[in-house]
């Protein structure tokens, strides 16, 4: 009988075990995560085995410690019952040594087992049970009781049991939690990317800086957290702080913000700046740096703080920095790094902003002086004269357009460098007398303008003259040379919204030259005489090109001839234009319109050709040779092309070396000295001499000859009208120097029998003048080549 029940006991015993197995196998499937296994564990299936205290402690990833992760029992007290030993070494008491062998093992009296490690609540008998998957020890499920002899075989099968399930489960879940954390970070880490690539483009792409801070911060604050979000640009030159963009407490803030001197240093951006390296604070290191008197407190103190400093030029640095008020986020390390990539990215927007600022203000800006060009004045000027449209009818802009005084003169005399100085100097002087509104322009040169806005009376106008006249009054002392400095100056100007910006500048450019035409230093208004050159210069403009193609223009020839005997050795080419309306139109009249606006370029290559055919046609009538000079622009000797088109017209008209002779007047100042000897050496294979005319008269004259390839000069007519009793001393030096420089002498003008006698007592070579001939055209002047004059 007592068989029977211990049996039927057993099979209970059996069957409740494997309700618990059955339930716990349920169980799992619906579980998913390590807590809420491990707490089923101890509160559900190590309960109904009626044990009253278990550890499940879990191994690290290398199996050197257990870390206890779940427990259940209570105390004798009754209270609940907890381990003091939270962490074991693999080889430390019993459930150590479980761990380390990957056996389970029962101790029916631990007070015989040296392994034993007591706790709060000492026990009596012990069992413990590996979890291990596949030959990894992942934990390990340690039960005690306070009697010995408790624990059976029974329960370490069970035990064993639910330890191969639960080390499976988890597994499961720890693989699951791995793979979702893998797709969390590469999904993190294509976001990363993408918003990497993002802010590469915006910095690319960036035109408005603001615009390009306001996207920046959207990129950032989806991929960390920024309650306060700041870039700062520091001016080292004046040593401000100038906060660009701001968002406090996810407000921005659309006013920037300029740190003063007094305040920057007790900043942490300005700490920042001085150290040059990035700053990742929590709440109690940035109070530490405080305290440590690094900086001061500005502002509410954040649970995190990160900031990173970054250079854009060598005056330009800037500083980043986001802050978290929230105590559950704290930036990090890739934090930093994410911000430190976006400090570059914003120095280079920074850098190519500025650069093309600079680029920019070089394109409407003077080089020497800074001042603006000739294309930001008629800009400001138009947007000036659309304004007239809303302005009172008394209100009215006026435009002063200066030329230097003599300033060529100064550059050929003392170099360019002092007069570089010497115009520098001026446009700071003649700047510290106009208004702030008053736009000073460089338009080239010695030419400078003055545009007046919103003027209301003419008494402004004459104010800031007599202003400029007084700063200019006193000697200059550039590089050790007292100058003198006068300008002329043209005032014009426009009073309603249908004036042109061209036009103003024209007419006050008309009144200057009128003004220049009567002296240093003068001023003239432009007026209604002035208007009416202008239309006779406009329309002469329009004709030129119209004469050129239709063969309006006529070449005279005034003969050249030797001093001594009186043979004819050459001539002069003279222009004439016989207009189909107006009549003969003066040289004086249309010389200097075609110079002003380039048409000499054309009309000079139309003469020359004129001269060739001449030369061809005489010498094809068997002729004797004679060398034709024509007066050219020093236009032409700025571009290597008129080498080529010399070279054509010999080509073309077969005509014998020597045909041509080149003047240039020596008041047409050439620039590039350099290029023009290149030019001229260029036309050495031809013969082609250089003729500098009106020797004398201007400043350059002996620049020219010194770097020049010179052949030969013309004494100006105002000399030779001096020569009627006697040489003069400048005639004399002029031939002396020619002697000496091995160059032929033309003296021009000669009008009296005196003066060819005195000349024919000098080394004076060749002669040429109305005495013996006055310009003639081609038929007239055919018949004078055989013959004396």
């Amino acid at each position: 009988m007592t068989n029977n029940i211990d049996t039927a006991s057993a099979l209970e015993v059996k069957t409740d075990q494997l309700s618990i197995i059955n339930q716990f196998s349920s169980t799992l499937l619906q579980l998913e995560t390590v807590e809420e296994l491990l707490k089923y564990v101890t509160s559900q299936v190590v309960n109904r085995l009626g044990f009253v205290e278990c550890v499940i402690y879990l191994a690290d990833q290398d199996n050197n410690t257990l870390r206890e992760v779940a427990s259940l029992g209570v105390t004798a007290t009754g209270t609940p019952y907890h381990v003091d030993r939270t962490i074991i070494k693999f080889d430390q008491g019993i459930t150590g040594y479980v761990a380390s062998t990957g056996k389970a093992i029962i101790v029916n009296d631990v007070t015989t087992d040296n392994r034993y490690i007591a706790d709060v609540s000492p026990a009596m008998s012990e069992l413990c049970v590996p979890m291990i998957y596949k030959d990894k020890v992942l934990g390990v499920i340690d039960c005690e009781h306070p009697q010995k002899d408790y624990f059976s075989d029974a329960h370490l099968e069970i035990l064993s049991t639910v330890a191969h399930l639960l080390s499976a489960k988890i597994n499961q879940v720890n693989t699951v939690n791995n793979l979702q954390q893998t797709v969390a970070q590469l999904n993190n880490a294509q976001k990363l990317e993408n918003s990497l690539l993002q802010i590469a483009n915006l910095t690319y792409q960036a035109i408005d800086l603001d615009n390009f801070f306001e996207s920046l911060h959207g990129i950032i604050t989806s991929l960390l957290r920024a309650d306060n979000f700041f870039i700062g640009l520091y001016d080292k030159q004046h040593d401000i702080l100038e906060i660009v963009y701001i968002i406090e407490e996810g407000v921005r803030s659309n006013v920037h913000k300029k740190i003063s001197k007094e305040l920057l240093k007790d900043t942490a951006s300005y700490y920042l700046l001085r150290i040059g390296e990035s700053l990742l604070l929590n709440k109690d290191e940035y109070q530490q740096y405080i305290d440590a008197g690094h900086f001061k407190m500005v502002g509410r103190k954040a649970e995190s703080w990160l900031g990173v400093p970054f250079k854009v030029s060598d005056r330009i640095s800037g500083v980043i920095g986001v802050q978290s008020y929230s105590s559950s986020y704290h930036y990090s390390e890739p934090d930093r790094a994410l911000l430190t990539y976006v400090s570059r990215q914003i120095s280079m927007a920074i850098d190519r902003q500025l650069s093309r600022q600079a680029l920019e203000h070089r394109a409407l800006h003077d080089e020497l002086t800074d001042l603006a060009n000739r294309s930001l004045l008629i800009e400001r000027i138009k947007h000036a004269i659309l304004r007239l449209s809303r302005s009172s009818k008394e209100t009215r802009h006026a435009l002063l357009y200066l030329d230097f005084d003599r300033f060529k003169s100064i550059n050929d005399s003392l170099g360019h460098e002092v007069g570089d100085h010497f115009l520098i100097k001026i446009c700071e002087l003649i700047q510290g007398t106009i208004r702030n509104t008053d736009t000073f322009a460089r338009l080239g040169g010695d030419e400078f303008a003055i545009f007046m806005e919103n003027i209301t009376d003419k008494s402004q106008v004459n104010d800031a003259l007599l202003r400029i006249q007084q700063v200019l009054s006193a000697p200059l002392n550039i590089s050790g040379h007292l100058l003198k400095a006068s300008t002329s100056i043209g005032v014009a100007f426009c009073e309603n919204e249908n004036d042109e910006a061209y036009q103003l500048l024209q007419h006050a450019d008309a009144a200057m030259y009128e003004a220049k035409s009567t002296g240093r230093g003068q001023v003239r208004f432009f007026n209604d005489t002035m208007r009416k050159k202008l239309k006779s210069h406009a329309d002469i403009e329009n004709d030129l090109q119209h004469g050129i193609e239709h063969n309006e223009f006529e070449l005279y020839f005034q003969p050249i001839f030797t001093i001594q005997d009186c043979t004819v050795v050459g001539f002069e080419a003279l222009v004439r234009w016989h207009h189909p309306e107006k009549g003969f139109v003066s040289p004086s009249d249309f010389i200097p319109v075609a110079e002003h606006t380039g048409q000499i370029i054309n009309l000079d290559l139309h003469l020359l050709e004129l001269a060739a055919q001449h030369i061809a046609k005489w010498r094809a009538q068997g002729k004797r040779f004679l060398r034709i000079t024509v007066n050219v622009s020093s236009r032409h000797f700025a571009s290597l092309d008129f080498v080529t088109q010399i070279h054509a017209l010999y080509e073309k008209y077969q005509l014998p070396l020597g045909s041509l002779c080149l003047e240039i007047t020596e008041s047409g100042l050439i620039e590039n000295l350099d290029l023009a000897t290149q030019i001229i050496e260029g036309l050495t294979p031809l013969e082609v001499k250089l003729c500098l005319d009106d020797f004398g008269t201007g400043y350059s004259a002996l620049g020219y000859l010194h770097q020049l390839p010179i052949h030969i000069l013309k004494i100006d007519k105002s000399f030779i009208d001096h020569l009627t009793k006697s040489n003069t001393p400048l005639v004399d030096a002029i031939l002396s120097l020619a002697q000496s420089l091995k160059l032929d002498v033309v003296a021009e003008g000669i009008e009296q029998q005196a003066q060819l006698s005195i000349l024919q007592k000098t080394h004076c070579k060749y002669g040429q003048g109305f005495l013996k001939a006055r310009p003639m055209p081609a038929n007239e002047a055919i018949l004078l080549i055989d013959k004396v004059l």
